[in-house]
């Protein structure tokens, strides 16, 4: 058994929450230690982020169970629908929530392995790239390798596969 620990986030509870059991269920056949993150879900539902709220003491509760569960994971797999050609509104309130608890925005993120994936029903090429160019701001190792399914295009398993195969093989400091 590996020291390395996936995360499956999922920014939909449609297709997404889907695709990301898909990894979840992959990743523990791999022998991975894997736990699914749902930002869907009531339990981690985040008020719209506003930068007068944003300091520590004005931060919702349930950001902090957030953060170490993200923290703890060495390695990720963020499942997201595109949103108007971009990242949806859940996923970026949460990344702005998340990249200002520290004193470096960049901490939680930096160095991360990290794997994109999307069920759109468009192409998803707007929003792939859009998670890219912010992930790699905030320091993410970002696979080169992502992706894309739709109805028309299912994601095959040997995909998956191959993705977390390569995800898992990049290294985090921590």
């Amino acid at each position: 058994m590996s020291n390395k620990k996936l995360l499956v986030i999922a920014a939909s509870n449609g297709e997404n929450l889907k695709l990301a059991k898909r990894f979840l269920v992959a990743g523990k056949e791999l022998n991975y230690s894997c736990e699914l993150l749902d930002l869907t879900d009531s339990k981690n539902d985040l008020p719209i982020f506003n930068p007068r709220n944003n300091s520590k003491d004005k931060a919702p509760e349930n950001l902090k169970l957030i953060n170490t569960e993200m923290e703890s994971h060495s390695h990720w797999v963020i499942c997201a629908p595109e949103y108007n050609g971009s990242i949806p509104p859940i996923l970026t309130n949460a990344i702005a929530w998340l990249s200002v608890q520290g004193t470096d925005f960049r901490s939680l993120f930096n160095e991360r392995p990290i794997a994109i994936a999307s069920f759109s029903g468009g192409g998803c090429m707007e929003l792939l790239l859009s998670m890219r160019i912010q992930l790699t701001h905030l320091g993410a190792l970002v696979l080169g390798r992502q992706l894309a399914t739709n109805k028309s295009k299912v994601a095959e398993d040997k995909s998956i596969n191959a993705i977390l195969n390569q995800l898992l093989q990049l290294n985090h400091p921590n």
